[in-house]
């Protein structure tokens, strides 16, 4: 049963109130500029999942992971 509401949560960028709905495409993003943002963020390293690095068997001060 469908309650009527639309859930609203907050970018992850800016915090502005964004309404997950099907229209808005960059959902949970305002905008594609925040959506644009957050991905960068993760190519550059600023935004990570935490834990250990894994290596190939080559060991950890290789400079061939690079």
């Amino acid at each position: 049963m469908k309650s009527g509401k639309v859930r609203q949560v907050d970018c992850p960028t800016c915090q502005a109130v964004v309404l997950w709905t099907h229209s808005n495409k960059y959902r949970p993003f305002c905008s594609e500029r925040c959506k644009l943002i957050d991905l960068g963020d993760w190519a550059t390293e600023k935004r990570f999942i935490a834990g250990e690095h894994v290596y190939p068997d080559v060991g950890e001060d290789s400079e061939s992971i690079l």
